[in-house]
């Protein structure tokens, strides 16, 4: 009540402010009868200036006193009808003052019952931050959000590679203990977009390692989660975010998705200190970097604070893909020609992938170095003159990719 109150007293005071001006018309200033006036007073001095000096003679002046004396006459009829109001129309000065007045309290009430929030409450601080708190504990789980989603279905691949995968599929399916089966197998469905299928089998090498899980254990699991509900951070995901933030409090891929998960539960202003430090922290290539940049102001204005959003520093690199040192690792348990044909999968999607779209440095000596793991020298030697050619006016690029084809061993 106190708003419309206040809201309606700001326009009668602006209208009435109309008002007074259209009432006193010109009042307190020259009307054009009053100036024309004393011109024509001037005028009738010259003359007899000038028919004293001989500039005209007798007749004439009296024809001019005659015209001057009868626009004295017009100018003071003017002036008298006029009066203080300078001949504005008092009639149609209230007219238009009503009209105002309505036209700006009816057009504000209007203009607020179309944009604002009639009958909303006054919402303080402390109620918006319980709100937000309620919000958080009572979202959706993963399951009820990916229920809302559309279904995806599952990406199968052909050849050997695909017959690998329902083999290592079934062999997790006999032996849901066997820690390795588990993280060759989310590794490998993550790769094929299987993302569920990919945190189910993460979930359980977080559960099957205890309390050795590590800080990547838990953050694959977080990233599974909120890639299969299309963004959506859920108490599951959260509760993976959590475990890895305990591990590594200044994690930054951690704390952007805390960020994120704020954000969804109303709480702008917690995210926008997390984002604003972690955006001062990280590097102008971090995957983080680009969706905090695009929000962060938003987040800003929300928050009450004033913020500047920092120059864009240019990117150097991009995210990397293809089989990890981690992958590799993984796989040196299952038997050689098994091992042989999990990495050869993930190397050709990354190789192929490199040769009809590009990619950094980075993924150029990652493909040359399995290559040479795979005892493939031949190949990892036509890839390194490839990217030789393609980065050879970029000495930094060279030398990241010339990195890879040491590990691979392949000579100078």
């Amino acid at each position: 009540m106190i708003f419309w109150i206040v809201a309606i007293a700001g326009a009668l005071m602006i209208a009435g402010l109309f008002a007074v001006a259209l009432f006193k018309g010109r009042t307190g200033e020259e009307s054009p009868a009053a100036y024309d006036l004393r011109v024509y007073q001037d005028q009738l001095k010259e003359v007899e200036k000038d028919l004293s000096r001989g500039v005209i003679n007798a007749e004439d002046a009296e024809r001019i006193r005659t015209e001057i004396s009868r626009r004295i006459l017009a100018a003071d009829a003017q002036l008298q009808e006029g009066g203080d109001t300078g001949g504005q129309p008092v009639m149609a000065g209230r007219v238009v003052a009503v009209l105002m007045g309505v036209v700006l309290v009816g057009g504000t009430a209007a203009l607020y019952a179309q944009l604002g929030a009639p009958g909303y409450d006054d919402m303080p601080l402390q109620q918006r931050i319980d709100d937000a708190t309620e919000r958080h504990a009572t979202r959706l789980s993963q399951a009820e959000y990916e229920d809302k989603l559309p279904v995806r279905p599952a990406s199968e691949p052909d050849g050997e590679y695909g017959a690998l995968i329902e083999k290592l599929r079934q062999t997790v399916k006999d032996r849901p203990d066997d820690l390795q089966g588990q993280t060759l197998l989310a590794r490998n469905e993550a790769n094929l977009g299987n993302v569920k299928r990919a945190y189910v089998a993460q979930s359980n090498v977080v559960r099957l390692k205890a309390g050795q899980a590590t800080l990547d254990d838990h953050m694959f699991l977080a990233e599974l989660y909120i890639a299969a509900a299309e963004g959506y951070v859920s108490p599951e995901a959260e509760t993976a975010l959590r475990a890895a933030l305990r591990i590594e409090p200044s994690d930054k891929l951690g704390r952007y998705y805390w960020g994120l998960m704020l954000i969804q539960n109303g709480r702008p202003d917690l995210a926008f200190r997390l984002w604003s430090n972690l955006l001062n922290e990280s590097a102008p290539n971090d995957p983080w970097v680009a969706p905090i940049r695009s929000r962060i102001q938003e987040l800003a204005w929300l928050s009450g604070v004033e913020y500047e959003l920092p120059p864009q520093a240019p990117v150097t690199g991009q995210g990397l893909s293809g089989p990890s040192a981690e992958d590799m690792q993984a796989a040196q348990e299952m038997s050689t020609e098994d091992q042989q044909e999990m990495i050869r999968g993930m190397v050709t999607r990354l190789s192929d992938r490199l040769a009809t779209e590009g990619g950094s440095p980075q993924e150029w000596a990652r493909l040359i170095g399995a290559l040479g793991v795979l005892g493939d020298l031949d190949q990892a030697q036509a890839i390194w003159e490839e990217a030789q050619s393609r980065f050879a006016g970029n000495p930094e690029a060279l030398a990241i990719v010339t990195s890879g084809a040491q590990q691979a061993g392949l000579s100078q």
